[in-house]
């Protein structure tokens, strides 16, 4: 089903910047009262938007482009030494493939991580409302990705299957499993996936030179960015 009338969209007021110090945040968001489907949803992403929740969104903050949209074309995917060595580590992880639901395994580990990893975020003190509504969506094919470690869960990706490629929604462990490198797995796996289900693209979200948390995502080679509305190689730097 198409969308019938012109998707609006609406402007956030200015707000302090979660990653640039002295600079304001200013998203766009697609109208929530509209009518989406999975298929528009791929459009957006492909446009540089992403999910939370059932909300779609993207920067546009006036005066600033840093913030710039990621996908890996995964059949040019080359894994790193380091990335080959995490896959032979984590060869004894069973994946299991599981519909969006809530379930109350998956909050305790999601609430586990947030304790231990983002210690006065704003995600820190989680309820299973707020863990449920930030990660699923009525309208987008949205996967949970379980890695088990002799039956225990020890970590969870979460996934939107879209039509050109698979689109990486959240990922949370074990803190405890820090030697395995889930985070780093959990990605190589989907690109994995996506080739397996003969997909293009694995979008990774937003990216910003220079910042510390989001330089994994350059590690991830080739890897593309949407720069002046168009899709183009990465230089890691």
């Amino acid at each position: 089903m198409s969308q019938s009338l012109p998707l609006l969209f609406y402007v956030t007021p200015p707000e302090p910047c979660a990653y640039l110090p002295a600079r304001e945040a200013v998203n766009v968001f697609a109208d929530p009262r509209a009518r989406l489907n999975s298929m528009l949803y791929g459009r957006l992403v492909d446009k540089g938007f992403r999910r939370s929740g059932s909300h779609l969104y993207r920067p546009q903050c006036p005066g600033c482009g840093a913030c710039v949209p990621t996908r890996i074309p995964v059949a040019h995917f080359a894994p790193s030494r380091s990335q080959r060595r995490n896959r032979r580590h984590n060869e004894d992880l069973r994946v299991n493939i599981l519909p969006q639901a809530y379930r109350s395994e998956h909050f305790a580990l999601y609430r586990h991580y947030q304790r231990m990893r983002h210690t006065g975020g704003e995600m820190d003190n989680p309820t299973p409302q707020s863990y449920f509504g930030f990660l699923s969506c009525a309208w987008a094919e949205t996967l949970f990705v379980e890695f088990r470690l002799d039956g225990a869960l020890v970590g969870v990706a979460v996934c939107d299957r879209l039509q050109e490629g698979l689109s990486a929604v959240y990922t949370f462990f074990d803190p405890v499993q820090t030697q395995r490198g889930l985070g780093t797995h959990a990605i190589l796996w989907q690109i994995e996936e996506a080739r397996r289900r003969g997909l293009s693209y694995v979008y990774l979200g937003y990216w910003i030179a220079g910042n510390r948390k989001m330089s994994y995502k350059t590690r991830f080679r080739p890897i593309e960015g949407l720069v002046n509305g168009k899709w183009r190689m990465l230089s890691p730097g």
